[in-house]
């Protein structure tokens, strides 16, 4: 009787698992990718009802598809900058800076230099548009293409003397705003637009600007020294105006003290003239006699007398008289008193 033999062994059957393993290996490999931290996946349909565009979800992590059928296809969603510069050490080593014209036809050139990032959502819809997921060559081309034509169109409404000078900040402005609005639709999100550096003028365009500021900035001088002569003439003609009210109120003052001292002189004489009746008169002189008759060698000695007869003869009436003016006089001399203090207590009031 014939007998089958296994020629099987140990070692055979681990070769079949290691084939089989790498075999599985091989198959994981084309059947899943993984979807990295600043980029999301795009799954791309290629064959059945709903391939290419028509459906593209965004995956992110490791994602497992039929190769076959899908492919999927990595799209950067970090920051990216680039730079379009005319040095051969920035950027690329050729001339890749942007030329525009004013208003006027001036051609000025700068160098530009341009952040953005894409929206992880509207990623699939930027990737249908282009089927390109290189953003440096989707930069330097759609984007710096888009980016030339917006300062064209901006600066074409402008002097040149205002691109060079004040405007350039709300030219870049408008500029990066009108990029924002093209771009936003595909999904393109502008984060910075810069001109690195100064504008690139003609020359004669750049000494005649310079000229022109020169001659501004003169004017302002010139206008500031006139406005100057003017405050300080004006300050010299309100001192001489101050000085000369001053001196008027010294005066009136030292005119007044000096009234002030008549009238008090006048009320003062006829104060004591109205005081002085014969009985005072006499009363006086005994006051200042010393008791000593006058000595005379010849003639006939006079002697100190008083007339008593004089003393009282005033009439009723014209003493009376006499003593209603003395107490009116005395009167308005205390009423101009009051009035001086009042005067002097509401100055130092104020």
């Amino acid at each position: 009787m014939a007998r089958t033999v296994s020629f099987a062994s140990p070692s055979t059957g681990r070769a079949v698992r290691l084939v089989v393993g790498i075999v599985v290996i091989a198959i994981g490999s084309r059947t899943a990718a993984r979807v990295d931290a600043g980029h999301v996946g795009i799954r791309v349909k290629l064959a059945g009802s709903d391939r290419g565009i028509q459906d593209m979800p965004v995956v992110t992590g490791w994602v497992f598809f039929n190769p076959l059928t899908e492919q999927i296809v990595l799209f950067p969603t970090s920051v990216q900058n680039v730079v379009w510069s005319q040095s051969a050490h920035e950027g690329r080593p050729f001339d890749e800076s942007i030329t525009f014209s004013s208003g006027e036809g001036v051609n000025a050139n700068a160098d530009i230099g341009l952040s953005f990032h894409i929206e992880p959502s509207l990623a699939p819809k930027l990737y249908g548009r282009f089927r390109l997921n290189d953003l440096q060559a989707l930069a330097d081309g759609y984007m710096r293409n888009t980016v030339r034509e917006a300062f064209n169109d901006v600066a074409s409404k402008l002097p040149v003397q205002e691109i060079y000078g004040a405007g350039k900040s709300k030219m870049l402005g408008d500029i990066a705003q009108k990029c924002r609005d093209v771009f936003g639709k595909d999904g393109i999100v502008i984060d910075q637009l810069t001109i690195n550096g100064a504008l690139r003028l003609p020359q004669n365009v750049v000494d005649a600007i310079n000229r022109a500021m020169e001659a501004t900035q003169n004017a302002i001088q010139s206008h500031n020294r006139v406005a100057q002569v003017e405050a300080e003439a004006q300050q010299a003609i309100t001192q001489a105006h101050g000085q000369a009210e001053a001196a008027r109120e010294k005066a009136q003052g030292d005119a007044d003290a000096l009234l002030i001292r008549a009238r008090a002189e006048a009320q003062a004489n006829e104060t004591i003239r109205l005081s002085m009746t014969p009985a005072v008169l006499q009363y006086r002189a005994l006051e200042h006699w010393d008791g000593k008759l006058p000595e005379y060698n010849a003639g006939q000695l006079p002697l100190l007398t008083f007339d008593a007869s004089k003393i009282g003869t005033l009439t009723a009436g014209g003493e009376a008289a006499r003593q209603k003016a003395l107490e009116k006089l005395l009167d308005s001399t205390g009423a101009a008193g009051r009035n001086r203090q009042e005067e002097r207590d509401a100055r130092d009031a104020k």
